[in-house]
């Protein structure tokens, strides 16, 4: 690894040097001014990456932060659903114009520019590439201090398209307790150091439930292992949030945002370390 490398900020905004990261980035289009891009990524599907995406952009939204969410799960789409957006993404002169969900998050995913959401996505993996680098070129994201990149799991061809052609300035990865979780994260830890990408913090999703009757923390996938992994790694954890039937139906309905579940404040906290 070069000296440039290791002294590597990721932000070629402000970066005068020449190397293979700043020549493969996709130029962002002339009316977005994106501060940070956060990857949300898992080595396996299932575990809530869109959830920890959706309330991820919630949370910087209700702390005064302008956040969006670029879904670049294409085959598997989620996140309008989530937040009830419905109405397809319309085009001007100058490019492609987001969707704005009630309080105001931004969002572009394909399920907003299909004829119906139902379609299915049957590309192949240079194609489904190709869609996510339109979604940072080709759209006018205006100012955002916080995007988040909701990943499709694995580490194929589109997350090898985000980290090479965006500007990601961070991962939070997700992991759930049934899965194998240190070997999940070491792949994580190894993904970043090949692409000099820091890792923010692990999420756990379906940490726990909560008796609905006596209060009681229930542990149904046997104890968590979240921490011991976090600590052999040096990466901090910055949430778990339980099994709460409200998450699932606010998600099934559309009405993510009215949640107001505190279980992510940790990513904030790493976010703001981040901009400081």
């Amino acid at each position: 690894m070069s000296e440039s490398s290791e002294n590597c900020t990721h932000n070629c905004s402000n970066c005068g040097s020449s190397c293979s990261q700043r020549s493969l980035l996709e130029p962002a289009n002339p009316g977005s001014r994106v501060k940070k891009v956060i990857g949300i990524v898992s080595g396996k599907g299932g575990v809530g990456k869109s959830l920890v995406t959706a309330l991820s952009a919630i949370s910087a939204n209700r702390m005064g932060y302008t956040s969006a969410i670029l879904d670049a799960d294409i085959t598997g789409p989620s996140i309008p659903c989530m937040f009830g957006a419905h109405e397809k993404a319309y085009g001007t002169e100058e490019g492609l114009l987001p969707v704005e969900t009630e309080t105001g998050i931004k969002l572009m995913s394909i399920n907003l520019i299909l004829d119906n959401e139902s379609d299915p996505v049957a590309w192949r993996g240079p194609i489904l590439a190709s869609a996510v680098k339109q979604f940072w070129s080709e759209v006018v994201w205006g100012d955002v201090d916080y995007m988040f990149v909701d990943m499709p799991p694995g580490t194929g061809d589109v997350l090898l398209t985000v980290f090479q052609s965006l500007p990601v300035d961070g991962i939070i990865v997700v992991t759930s307790p049934q899965e194998l979780v240190s070997m999940i994260v070491e792949k994580a830890v190894n993904l970043s150091e090949q692409m000099n990408i820091p890792i923010l913090g692990l999420v756990e999703n379906m940490s726990y439930a909560i008796c609905p009757d006596c209060g009681k923390r229930i542990d149904i996938f046997g104890n968590s292992h979240v921490q011991e992994v976090a600590d052999k790694y040096k990466i901090p954890v910055l949430g778990q949030i339980p099994m709460i039937p409200e998450i699932a139906e606010r998600a099934d309905k559309g009405t993510i945002e009215g949640f107001n579940g505190d279980y992510l404040d940790g990513i904030m906290t790493a976010l703001k370390k981040l901009a400081e």
